[in-house]
């Protein structure tokens, strides 16, 4: 089974590829930054097409595309696979892969070998990690050793049981301050990039002034430096409820499962496929493979003559 060849838009508009330093003029232009998630060569294409500024292969993969029901089981390989494909679809935007849960809290040294398999096998060009705290030891490790990190603060979803449950964060002033203090010490470690996901709009507003590298909001008001949204949730591409800040600009579920139906009920009917989806052989030759097969249903019979089988 093939699927049709893939074509090239030479109409499109020539893009510089985004870099570390892209994203800070942006930020210093106060030019909004654009994220989206991706997890496969298709949606990769598309968000390209689309010109998003960065593309997160998320480890909410693991229940978007895995159908798992947390983000805690998505595993290194998986990651780094779904890193690839995505990979093959960008030009110009920037990748970032999501370190998985277990993958690099233990030490220094894990965290380090886990990211140069994203940027080695994947061609990563920064690695994401949740939290502050210890977790601020292990981003200043993996920008020693050369890779860029995006930090992720607020709703950490890998933690999310430690943070009871999928719910804001940093809505009471303790929290808010140590989260202020986690960024700050995360820019301080060296990364390029903090996500701040679910705190009170109120609180990146007065987050922003504090930090100098670009802040991508996801449930954080309209104050950050850009934005991220799941693919699925964005697309509507799943049946179900949605987060609070996520915003669907279209509903491609119920469209899928129209076509499919219509498909299927094609099929079913024999009104699908018609002359215009068949191949066609020309007469001759046509003639000359039922000649073909006619010697060879001969020969079928006389085999099984001599092997005792019935003709």
């Amino acid at each position: 089974m093939s699927a049709s060849p893939r074509t090239v838009d030479h109409e499109a508009p020539v893009r510089v590829p985004v870099t570390v330093n892209t994203l800070l003029d942006k930020k210093h232009h106060g030019e909004k930054l654009v994220m989206v998630t991706a997890y496969d060569y298709p949606s990769a294409c598309v968000a390209e097409a689309a010109g998003v500024d960065l593309v997160l292969v998320g480890d909410s993969a693991a229940t978007t595309v895995l159908g798992l029901d947390s983000t805690v089981p998505a595993t290194t390989d998986e990651l780094v696979m779904l890193s690839r494909a995505v990979r093959r679809g960008l030009r110009t935007a920037f990748l970032v892969s999501d370190l998985p849960f277990g993958s690099y809290e233990a030490s220094d040294v894990e965290a380090v070998k886990t990211s140069q398999r994203f940027v080695k096998e994947a061609g990563a060009q920064a690695v994401k990690l949740e939290g502050g705290g210890v977790m601020v030891d292990r981003a200043r490790a993996i920008v020693a050793a050369g890779i860029p990190v995006v930090g992720h603060l607020g709703l950490t979803p890998q933690t999310a049981t430690a943070l009871g449950g999928l719910r804001a964060q940093g809505k009471s002033a303790e929290k808010a301050t140590q989260m202020v203090a986690d960024a700050l010490a995360l820019q301080d470690a060296g990364c390029c990039a903090l996500v701040l996901e679910a705190i009170p709009a109120a609180v990146a507003e007065e987050l922003m002034p504090l930090l100098d590298i670009p802040v991508i909001g996801i449930g954080a008001g309209a104050s950050t430096d850009g934005q991220v949204l799941v693919w699925h949730d964005l697309l509507g591409l799943l049946d179900g409820r949605t987060a609070k800040f996520v915003k669907q600009y279209a509903g491609l579920h119920d469209q899928m499962v129209e076509a499919v139906t219509r498909y299927a009920e094609e099929v079913r009917t024999g009104a699908f496929p018609t002359r215009e989806h068949t191949y066609a052989i020309p007469p001759e030759e046509l003639q000359r493979f039922q000649g073909s097969l006619a010697q060879l249903h001969g020969g079928a019979h006389r085999a099984s003559d001599v092997q005792g089988y019935p003709a």
